[in-house]
């Protein structure tokens, strides 16, 4: 999920190679690395407020670079504490330009909180009234689904089509392991702020019970410092209709700058539920794994032959390896009769395939012009 968090003082540039415009087939989709560090502060630090699981801290992102280094490399028979962080990089410059994650299963040691919205009916006969009012209810999962998160592309890469790249192709990787995820998938959406940077219903709830401002508030729950929340949120019901209708109106709606990502992920099979985030009121959407399109749909196959350059009869298509040192990138394939298929050395190379290797691809469709 991509929240804001207190703002940050110094942006570094985002530095373009000379002479060269944005486009997708250069990028590649990897597992983050301890050696990443440099890179992913200097990219955090182009977030216009921050992100809520992946703050802009040395010993927050050693320790995540670790964690998922760590669960890439060890063997899993079910979902567990695994978190699995990937890096957009440059295969030209070596920048980073985006993140995304996915956390095997929520809860555990850190239980998951959300608001679940449900819908409670009053009625008296004797004055013939009969109503019916969304209750907010705060709620604790504990062994939960596996979570989408940390997903970031930077600014100036926006409207290039890697939000794609970045969003799905870590389904691809969730299709080569399904043993490593819950049979389930949420995703939390970042929730609606005023054009001060302010959430409503934070100021109308969630300041009454906590010291700190939403952005400190929201930042130390990313860290995993969730006591906090157990000790101070209400432990009673909230009914809706007592809240300001501008607060009342912002619940389960979305950031403007994640209106895209909710269209891809609605897209692709997910749909909205009745809980939200307990700070913004940002909406939690969720999917059966084995129902997510990309999941469903992609191919599994063997790269038959390598060519100098993109062979005739190539399609765009979402590629990826099948392995846990997991690389996925945007291309073209040409699908041979036996259901084999052809690549180009220069994308081969990227994804460091080789011939008879497995290889993962998803048709893009023609046309279409994708969102990040």
């Amino acid at each position: 999920m991509v929240k804001r968090s207190a703002p940050l003082r110094s942006r570094p540039s985002f530095r373009m190679p000379p002479s060269v415009s944005p486009t997708i087939e250069p990028y590649v989709l990897r597992p983050g690395e301890n050696r990443d560090l440099p890179a992913l502060k200097q990219l955090l630090a182009t977030v216009i407020g921050g992100l809520t699981t992946l703050p802009n801290e040395d010993s927050f992102l050693e320790t995540k670079l670790q964690q998922s280094e760590a669960s890439f490399a060890q063997k899993v028979k079910a979902p567990g504490a695994e978190q699995y962080f990937f890096v957009l990089e440059d295969a030209r410059t070596r920048e980073l330009v985006g993140t995304s994650g996915i956390m095997a299963r929520v809860g555990g040691f850190d239980p998951f909180y959300s608001y679940q919205v449900r819908r409670e009916k009053i009625s008296h006969a004797p004055l013939q009234i009969e109503k019916e009012m969304r209750v907010l209810h705060l709620k604790m999962s504990h062994k939960g689904p596996s979570e989408i998160c940390s997903l970031f592309l930077h600014p100036k890469m926006r409207a290039s089509g890697l939000g794609r790249l970045l969003s799905l192709g870590r389904f691809l990787f969730m299709a080569a392991f399904p043993e490593r995820f819950d049979l389930e998938v949420i995703a939390e959406l970042r929730g609606f702020l005023d054009e001060h940077n302010r959430s409503p219903f934070w100021d109308s709830v969630g300041r009454h019970f906590f010291q700190d401002d939403f952005h400190a508030a929201d930042v130390l729950s990313g860290l995993g410092e969730k006591d906090f929340i157990r000790d101070l949120m209400p432990r009673h019901p909230i009914y809706i209709p007592l809240l300001p209708t501008e607060v009342q109106a912002v619940i389960g709606r979305v950031h403007v700058d994640t209106e895209p990502a909710k269209r891809m992920l609605l897209e692709e099979g997910f749909v909205e539920t009745d809980e939200v985030d307990i700070f913004d009121a940002g909406p939690l959407v969720r999917a059966k794994r084995e129902r997510i399109r990309t999941i469903r749909t992609r191919k599994l196959t063997k790269l038959r032959a390598l060519h100098p350059k993109p062979p005739p009869g190539s399609q765009r298509a979402l590629i990826a390896s099948a392995t846990l040192a997991f690389r996925s990138c945007i291309g073209v394939v040409r699908v041979n009769a036996d259901g084999s298929v052809d690549l180009d050395a220069a994308t081969a190379r990227r994804l460091k395939l080789a011939e008879g290797d497995d290889v993962q691809f998803l048709p893009m469709v023609a046309g279409r012009k994708a969102k990040s």
